[in-house]
C-alpha cells in the first residue's frame, strides 16, 4: 500500500479530465492559429475552455491568458509589471515561493527596483499595519504589492479582501500567487480586485505543464514571451489545446464540487493533527494551524531526534509520500526559507503532509501506525 500525502506538490489528474483530454489528443490537433476547419475547430475548443476559467474566477474571458504554470504566470506578472507599467517598487514577504521571490530579486538586480520585506509573524501571517505604512511611504513610486493567497509549504493564508482594499486606497498594482487556492477557495475579482493572478492545472487534478494567469485590462503588459500572436498577442507559441482544456475540465469540476471537497479534506486534515497529537509526544504544527489556513496542508514540526535526518526517506520506504516543503527546492541542500523567515525551531524535523478529496481516515491510520515504528510516541500510550 502506499499513501500519497503530497497534494500541495501536485495531484493526480482525475478520471474526468482524462476523458476530456483524450478525444482532443486524437482528433483535435489542428493548430488553433489556422484558419482551416481542423484549427477553426482547435480555436472553439480553446476559446470555450478560457470562457470556463474566466467564469470561474468572475473574469472576463479577454483577461485570461494561458501559460505553462504558476511559475511563468509569477515571472510575467512581476517582470512585466516592473519593464511595462514603470513599477520602481515592490512590497513582498520573505516566505513567497521561490518563483516570485527569484523574479524579485532579478528585477532588483537588473532595473535597481526598491525592494521592501514585510516582516512575518511566527505563523508566517504578515503585519497588515507595516504593510499600509510601506503603502503610504511609496508617495510617487509605482509600487507592486505581491504576495501569495495561501502559503504552500505552511499554509498560512492572506487577507485577500484587506490587502486588495489597501492596494486600491493607495494606489498600488496588486499580483497575488493564487496557485495553492484556485479551485480550493472562491475567488472573484470583481468582488477582490487584483491586478494579475496565477493559476496551475497540476494543483487542482488538472495535468502538468500549463496554467493561466489573470490580467486586469487597467493594467495592459506586454508579451513575457515573444513569438507569433498567440493568446491575443500576449504570449508567443502555440497553444498547450489539450492541456488548457484539461486544466478548463480540472477548474470545473474543483469549483462545482468546492464545498464537499472542502468539507471532505478538512475533515483528513484535522484527523490527522488529532492522531498525531494523541500519538505521539511534544508534536508541533507550523503555520496558522488554528487560524486561517488552507485546509489542504498540515506541516508537522516533530520533535527533535537523530532519526529525523532520514524521516522523509523511512515514510517513503514505509509506503508515503509526503514532504519536507516545496517540490521545486528538493535536491538542495539548503534547509526551507519559509521555516527560516517564522523561525522555526531548526532541531525540529518538518513534514508537509498534504491532501486532496482522493484520501481517506484509512490512510491516516496507516500513516499513523507506520509513525509509531520511527517516532518516540507518548508514554502514556505506549502503556495503553
Amino acid at each position: 500500500m502506499r499513501v500519497y500525502f503530497d497534494n500541495a506538490a501536485t495531484t493526480a489528474i482525475s478520471e474526468e479530465v482524462i476523458e476530456t483530454m483524450l478525444p482532443v489528443l486524437r482528433n483535435l490537433y489542428g493548430n488553433p492559429s489556422s484558419i482551416h476547419a481542423e484549427g477553426r475547430a482547435a480555436r472553439a475548443a480553446l476559446e470555450t475552455a478560457r470562457k470556463t476559467v474566466a467564469q470561474s474566477i468572475g473574469a472576463g474571458t479577454g483577461e485570461i491568458f494561458f501559460t505553462s504554470g504558476g511559475t511563468e504566470s509569477n515571472n510575467m506578472a512581476i517582470k512585466c509589471a516592473v519593464r511595462d507599467l514603470g513599477v520602481q517598487r515592490i512590497i513582498t514577504s520573505p516566505t513567497e515561493h521561490h518563483c516570485g521571490i527569484h523574479a524579485i530579486e532579478m528585477v532588483q538586480k537588473i532595473k535597481g527596483t526598491e525592494v521592501v520585506w514585510l516582516p512575518v509573524d511566527a505563523c508566517g501571517r504578515i503585519d497588515y499595519e507595516v504593510l499600509e505604512v510601506e503603502l503610504a511611504a511609496s508617495g510617487s513610486k509605482k509600487t507592486l504589492v505581491s504576495l501569495m493567497h495561501a502559503n504552500n509549504e505552511i499554509g498560512t493564508m492572506l487577507d485577500l479582501e484587506k490587502v486588495s482594499a489597501l492596494c486600491k486606497q493607495y494606489g498600488a498594482l496588486f499580483h497575488s500567487d493564487t496557485v495553492q487556492t484556485v479551485g480550493h477557495f472562491p475567488i472573484d475579482v470583481q468582488k477582490t480586485p487584483l491586478h494579475f493572478m496565477s493559476g496551475a492545472a497540476h494543483k487542482f487534478h488538472g495535468p502538468k505543464g500549463v496554467g493561466f494567469i489573470y490580467i486586469n485590462p487597467e493594467t495592459p503588459i506586454k508579451p513575457f514571451i515573444d513569438g507569433g500572436a498567440q493568446e491575443r498577442n500576449m504570449r508567443g507559441g502555440t497553444e498547450n489545446v489539450y492541456g488548457i482544456i484539461g486544466l478548463a475540465k480540472a477548474l470545473e469540476l474543483a469549483c462545482a464540487e468546492m464545498e464537499a471537497r472542502t468539507h471532505y479534506i478538512a475533515d483528513i486534515r484535522n484527523y490527522l493533527k488529532e492522531r498525531l497529537l494523541q500519538t505521539f509526544d511534544n508534536i508541533q504544527f507550523n503555520g496558522d494551524v488554528e487560524g486561517d489556513s488552507l485546509y489542504t496542508v498540515l506541516n508537522v514540526a516533530f520533535p527533535p531526534s537523530p532519526k529525523n535526518e532520514l524521516l522523509l526517506l523511512s515514510l517513503d520506504i514505509a509506503g508515503i509520500s509526503c514532504s519536507g516543503g516545496s517540490a521545486c527546492s528538493s535536491g538542495s541542500e539548503k534547509g526551507s526559507h519559509v521555516l527560516e523567515a517564522i523561525q522555526a525551531d531548526p532541531a525540529r524535523k518538518s513534514i508537509r503532509f498534504s491532501f486532496s478529496h482522493y484520501n481517506t481516515r484509512d490512510e491516516v491510520d496507516f500513516v499513523v501506525e507506520k509513525l509509531k515504528g520511527i517516532v518516540t510516541v507518548q508514554a502514556s500510550y505506549a502503556m495503553a
